[in-house]
């Protein structure tokens, strides 16, 4: 693929950063296993790995990231309340982080997030407000709650620090299987993949690492065709609404650009299929987000590696919403 002249990028997320981030997260976060798949062994004739990230504090990958942030706040800034705007997973995880440092937080969540997200932030503690359907329209409301309450934004990709947190994924991954030949991963924003490229590559230079995000945004795709970030259409719909992103982050997009090998779309026709596939084969529950990794596998989208890792970012998917899906299934 030829590229356009790239932005000038930002300082990158160095590997101190990331290992203290782990040093912080010990004990604190799950660290999730590589569960081996005899089923996808068995179709692709290559190991293939799991890491389920559903399994994670909040159900998701995102509590890395949100913890490690709070973290590094003082307790003046954390006294004064915390605000996250979220498609869900990140809000969970900004609740639960800040129930754990005894801080206030409000999660601003669009007005179509699935009823287990809303639900799971507010178990944390989170005042939920829901506002609009769009990226720009959650932020632009959790700035204002900042600034009329003096409270600090906890931003869902586009920060150093939530990059380092995120990147303890692929840590892990190096350190469990320092022969890894190809990790998958999702794409949203971009915090997760920028993260888990930056780490791994650092500790693994020839383990390839491919990003897959949902055909309906395809904002990484854009960025790497235009040389950089580009906003794609307004209101991009499907079913994994965690990666809907309209634009890739201006720092996740210079972690890609040092490290990332490629980026490939999946339609989502094909996550049901590969969420049915995690639950009877491996009895684990992915949200369509967290399965899109094994579906590019399933779909031929993506050829496995001698030693593949599939990262399942989430499983958070309401009971009726789980059952809709899979009805749909062959």
């Amino acid at each position: 693929m030829t590229h356009a002249v790239p932005i000038a990028a930002p300082t990158l997320v160095s590997l101190d950063d990331f290992r203290n981030a782990a040093a912080t997260l010990r004990g604190v976060a799950v660290r999730t296993p590589l569960l081996p798949s005899e089923a996808l062994e068995a179709r692709f004739g290559v190991p293939v790995f799991l890491k389920p990230e559903m399994l994670q504090r909040g159900g998701a990958f995102k509590f890395r990231g949100a913890y490690w942030f709070v973290s590094r706040l003082s307790p003046a800034q954390r006294a004064h309340g915390l605000v996250a705007p979220s498609s869900g997973n990140h809000g969970q995880a900004v609740a639960l982080a800040a129930k754990l440092f005894g801080a206030r937080s409000t999660v601003v969540m669009p007005t179509t997030a699935p009823r287990a997200k809303r639900e799971g932030a507010e178990r944390f503690g989170a005042r939920v407000i829901l506002e609009g359907t769009t990226t720009a329209e959650r932020m632009a409301r959790a700035v204002e709650i900042c600034e009329l309450e003096g409270a600090t934004l906890v931003p869902p990709f586009d920060d150093p620090t939530i990059i380092a947190g995120q990147g303890t994924v692929g840590l892990e991954i190096a350190e469990d299987m320092p022969d890894v030949d190809l990790v998958l991963v999702p794409v949203g924003g971009g915090g997760l993949s920028a993260g888990v490229a930056a780490a791994l590559k650092r500790v693994a230079p020839a383990a390839r690492v491919i990003g897959v995000e949902p055909a309906g945004s395809p904002k990484l795709t854009r960025a790497r065709e235009a040389g950089a970030p580009v906003t794609i259409a307004a209101n991009p719909t499907g079913l994994a609404d965690g990666l809907l992103a309209v634009r890739i982050g201006t720092l996740n997009y210079a972690h890609h650009h040092a490290f990332l090998d490629d980026v490939v779309t999946v339609r989502d026709d094909a996550l049901p299929n590969a969420m049915r596939f995690l639950l009877d084969r491996h009895k684990l529950v992915a949200e369509p987000s967290g399965a899109i990794t094994v579906a590019a596998l399933l779909e031929g989208v993506v050829k496995p590696g001698q030693r593949t890792v599939c990262i399942l970012s989430g499983g958070n998917v309401e009971w009726d919403g789980l059952l809709s899906l899979l009805g749909k299934t062959g």
